[in-house]
């Protein structure tokens, strides 16, 4: 009987290929979203451009709390990993 469903789900191989490319994809995509490193590199960007004037108190806060938002974010999902 296996080799009758081998062949009789033959036609669907190139659908399950791309299925599994998609699912890796996705796999990727949601480890780079949830890593914190970028977050953490932007932070300290962002101090520096306070630092040098580049930007005023008000812009570094907002943009502050924002990437303080996204980390909690990014936290709350690694906790929720099997």
């Amino acid at each position: 009987m296996g080799l009758v469903s081998y062949l009789l789900t033959l036609p669907l191989a190139p659908v399950r290929g791309v299925v599994w490319v998609a699912e890796r994809v996705a796999e990727r995509a949601e480890e780079e979203y949830y890593d914190p490193a970028p977050v953490w590199r932007e932070l300290a960007a962002l101090e520096e451009r306070l630092v040098r004037g580049e930007i005023d108190q008000e812009t570094f806060d907002r943009r502050e709390d924002e990437l303080l938002d996204r980390l909690t974010e990014i936290t709350v999902h690694r906790r929720q990993l099997p």
